[in-house]
């Protein structure tokens, strides 16, 4: 006979009752643990973990990153305020800036539309050598850039073999920058093209659009934040190169000298402050280019949590 036990207003205590019976074979329910449940990601390893790695890349970023640009910045104001000004706005200074500006922006629109195509073609386009072209790609990423200035300098030299001199002249820099830029484009338009809904191509399509109003109304819009973030690393990439164009640039004060090549110069003739000043410069007008593009991308990205 089976006992119960009733509360103040009258109802069975459960935990009175006899536990029902089990099954033959079946395995005893397991008791109840006394210890307290750990959160996840709680543990000791973690809490300990945590701090120390947050430790070595703060180190290793001091280290690496924000001692020398600090030293960078003391330097550039040695002379106070007005020093820096002074330097940074001396005539030939300015005048390599303004060349440096004028050949990366050039730079970063001829790669827009030739890396955008290239990775159209990589992506969309079956050809021989396809994998070789792809490959070739990523050369200036490891070959040194002195070398891509001697073999430019090679073809388009004074003693070139297709009769075309581009040697200490604003196109030669033009060109050595293209060289050594063009990755960032393609490798930046590439994967959002392998990912793209070809599906809503073929609805533009089997609506009556042309190739041309699909690729500008649904392919381009897509592509777009892709461009604007590749544009901007060859921009930034531009600015501050020297190897590719020491040689094929000619280092003319003006006309063909370029912001690196200057800052060389200024501390060979032992005038460090004004190297240093012209860098921080450069190093403004880059970090303002990767504001710019981080902005642009949290931007994009908002959006589209937004719609969805």
């Amino acid at each position: 006979m089976t006992t119960t036990v009733t509360g103040g207003r009258g109802g069975t205590d459960v935990s009175a009752l006899p536990p029902s019976p089990q099954p033959p074979g079946a395995t005893p329910p397991a008791a109840p643990s006394s210890e307290p449940v750990r959160p996840a990601g709680r543990s000791g390893l973690g809490r300990v973990g945590r701090p120390l790695g947050v430790g070595v890349v703060g180190l290793w970023l001091s280290v690496m990153v924000l001692l020398p640009l600090a030293a960078l910045t003391v330097t550039s104001f040695e002379d106070g305020w007005g020093g820096f000004w002074e330097a940074v706005t001396a005539p030939v200074a300015l005048a390599s800036l303004r060349v440096t500006i004028v050949a990366a922006v050039v730079v970063a629109l001829v790669n827009a539309v030739m890396g955008t195509l290239i990775a159209w073609v990589l992506v969309r386009d079956d050809f021989p050598g396809k994998r070789i072209v792809n490959a070739l790609i990523d050369l200036p990423f490891a070959l040194p850039t002195i070398v891509a200035s001697i073999v430019l300098l090679s073809l388009y030299g004074p003693n070139s073999p297709v009769g075309i001199h581009l040697n200490a002249t604003q196109p030669g820099l033009v060109l050595a920058l293209a060289f050594v830029t063009l990755p960032f484009v393609v490798r930046s338009v590439q994967p959002v093209l392998i990912e793209a809904d070809r599906e809503v191509e073929e609805a533009s399509a089997s609506l009556g659009a042309s190739s041309w109003t699909t690729f500008r109304r649904v392919v381009l819009p897509t592509l777009t934040p892709a461009i604007i973030s590749g544009t901007g690393l060859a921009f930034a990439r531009a600015i501050g190169e020297y190897g590719s164009v020491v040689l094929i640039g000619g280092n003319i004060p003006r006309e063909t000298q370029v912001a690196s090549q200057y800052i060389q110069q200024q501390i060979e003739i032992d005038r460090p402050v004004n190297a240093a000043a012209v860098s921080v410069a450069l190093l403004a007008i880059a970090f303002a280019t990767l504001a710019v593009l981080r902005w642009y991308a949290g931007r994009g990205l908002r959006r589209e949590e937004d719609s969805a």
